[in-house]
């Protein structure tokens, strides 16, 4: 099975109102569709432009931003659905700080030609979420979404550089995991980057990262940003010698378009130049302290 990706290198955009805003997402979207993607992938906090919608007082303040932003969910959920059943396409939506049960959590939305097919909340938090902006790590709910050409699990930013999730996900039957990202630095998109291609490499799998790019001096939380997309793959049969199959040159904003070709995981899988995903099986891993559950949903 084939399917053809869209992974964004996006910049944090000013906007004059939410009108804008929803223009300009738009004009993302349907550029992607038009060059023929199924499935459009946008980074982690790509949202946090909407601050610049908002008043001077919640602008300054990175904690005041939380519950603004989940004042937008309705809002930009309907916004996303809208456009994934238009274009009939999977979104996986830009992620949003929201509120749920008294924590902050970072959330990423995804939408599909049936409108909002289900979300992934953030595990590990950096000392940036962590110290100054409050977000909490999610309850321990990994998501397999199921779409006709194949299963796919996201693991936000941070997340990626953790092995925990990745084969979870895969485990359950994910062939794709996705990785939307923030950095500020080279530094942290390297991380981001090394943890992507680690994943791909334990558990035979494809991987695709999506960054933010450029600055926004106007916002406390994502004011720098450091960034590019790419797709990687385990460096095995009929598969790129480095693992590498398309990356994007930093800090351009667009999209990164390439199609993927699910018969080759299974072949990787099962009868690779070694055998990385079953014997990572023999590792076992947990949550401390927490169950980690695995849900399936439907795109």
């Amino acid at each position: 099975m084939f399917v053809t990706i869209a992974s964004a290198q996006y910049p944090i955009t000013e906007h004059a109102d939410f009108a804008a805003w929803q223009k300009h997402i738009e004009n993302w979207v349907s550029d992607a569709a038009a060059k023929g993607a199924e499935l459009l992938l946008f980074p982690e906090y790509g949202a946090m432009e909407l601050v610049s919608i908002l008043s001077p007082d919640i602008k300054s303040d990175i904690l005041l931003q939380v519950a603004a932003m989940d004042n937008f969910k309705e809002s930009f959920c309907d916004v996303f659905a809208e456009l994934a059943v238009q274009h009939n396409v999977i979104i996986v939506a830009p992620s949003l700080p929201v509120i749920e049960d008294g924590q902050h959590l970072n959330r990423v939305f995804v939408f599909s030609k049936k409108g909002l097919a289900g979300y992934q909340d953030k595990f590990f938090m950096t000392r940036f979420e962590n110290e100054d902006w409050g977000i909490q790590s999610a309850p321990k709910v990994l998501t397999v979404f199921e779409a006709s050409w194949g299963k796919f699990g996201i693991q936000i930013c941070y997340d990626v550089e953790f092995a925990l999730g990745s084969q979870s996900l895969c485990n359950a039957g994910a062939s794709l995991i996705l990785a939307p990202s923030c950095t500020e630095t080279i530094r942290g998109a390297t991380r981001v980057h090394v943890g992507a291609r680690a994943r791909a490499l334990e558990n035979q799998v494809y991987v695709t990262v999506s960054q933010t790019v450029g600055n926004a001096e106007w916002s406390p939380a994502v004011d720098i940003n450091y960034g590019y997309a790419a797709f990687y793959s385990t460096p095995d049969k009929d598969l790129p010698e480095e693992g590498i199959i398309a990356i994007k040159s930093p800090q351009q904003e667009g999209w990164l378009i390439q199609e993927l070709d699910f018969t080759k995981i299974g072949e990787v899988r099962r009868d690779g130049h070694v055998f990385n995903f079953s014997d990572q099986r023999k590792v076992s891993m947990e949550w401390s302290g927490e169950k980690l559950s695995i849900q399936h949903t439907l795109v």
